[in-house]
């Protein structure tokens, strides 16, 4: 038997297993005993949690599917507030299957996505994230993330999403995000024309428009990004002209913040040394630099 199934697929013996496990309940019990064993298959990975959630807060909200076997929220080692992720490993396999059918919870007024820690963050989620991640700005520093759930709910079901907050205070940035399960229930919350929430009117875009945007900048002149926008931006038209850039002159120009030295004319130096009359051809013409290094040399 061992011959036989070494050259299978790994498919083809996922197949052949659940087949007989569904025709013999006694190897569906042989199978869910060896997958039981191995506390990889009952050990979840929680993310999205809320910077107050305690260990005790994420222990209760997973304790409606099945018995705890241990629960942990990772907090940070200077600070000891939670770093937004936590694990729960249960003592029955039945139990994990059932908190993965239902993954999403709201704890501590966050929207909080489990999956198995063995498997990761699924790789399937990041394929269309882009267009489904939406970035809500211009709230009122009341609204909760139930608050904000609630109000973008209408559009279709929601993966995960909150309220930003300042880390050490939990006091509101006047921003979040909000993760739709699917690209056209973003799409709707993105036309929808009511744009009022909590008395403001907010903001809704894809989340990723806001990461690496650089700001315009005249032609010849490199973009600056973003991030470092808020530095002085290049002075232009001071009177220099480079190759290929466009001499315009500003209609305003602003003061610069240093002054500029008046342009100092040279006179070209003249060389009263003669060419030797042993000069190469080849060097006759090249500036004055050239007859002396000759004349020296010779």
């Amino acid at each position: 038997m061992r011959s036989l199934l070494y050259p299978l697929a790994r498919t083809q013996l996922v197949d052949l297993l659940s087949k007989l496990g569904c025709q013999y309940p006694f190897i569906a019990e042989e199978i869910k005993g060896v997958a039981s064993a191995d506390p990889a298959n009952r050990k979840l990975f929680v993310r999205g949690l809320a910077w107050n959630t305690t260990t005790e807060n994420l222990c209760a909200a997973f304790l409606e599917h099945g018995e705890i076997e241990e629960g942990v929220v990772i907090v940070d080692r200077t600070s000891g507030k939670s770093r937004g992720y936590g694990f729960i490993t249960y003592k029955d396999i039945d139990s994990t299957r059932r908190a993965l059918e239902a993954p999403i919870k709201l704890i501590d007024g966050r929207m909080a996505v489990c999956t198995l820690a063995c498997e990761g963050v699924s790789s399937t989620t990041g394929t269309d994230l882009a267009q489904r991640k939406l970035f809500i700005g211009g709230l009122s520093p009341e609204i909760t993330s139930e608050m904000l759930l609630g109000f973008f709910k209408k559009h279709g079901d929601i993966e995960e999403g909150s309220v930003a907050y300042v880390k050490d205070i939990n006091k509101s940035r006047g921003f979040g995000f909000i993760t739709y399960k699917t690209v056209e229930a973003a799409k709707n919350a993105i036309d929808d024309p009511q744009k009022m929430f909590g008395g403001r009117n907010i903001t809704v875009k894809h989340a990723d428009t806001l990461e690496n945007k650089v700001v315009p900048a005249p032609r010849g002149i490199i973009p600056i990004p973003v991030h470092i926008a808020g530095y002085p931006k290049p002075h232009l038209n001071v009177g220099y002209a480079y190759p290929g850039a466009i001499n315009q002159q500003s209609p305003s120009p602003s003061p610069l913040p240093y002054s500029i030295q008046s342009q100092i004319s040279y006179t070209q130096r003249k060389d009263t040394m003669e060419p030797s009359a042993a000069l190469p051809p080849r060097l006759a013409t090249y500036p004055y630099y050239y007859t002396k290094i000759w004349a020296c040399g010779k």
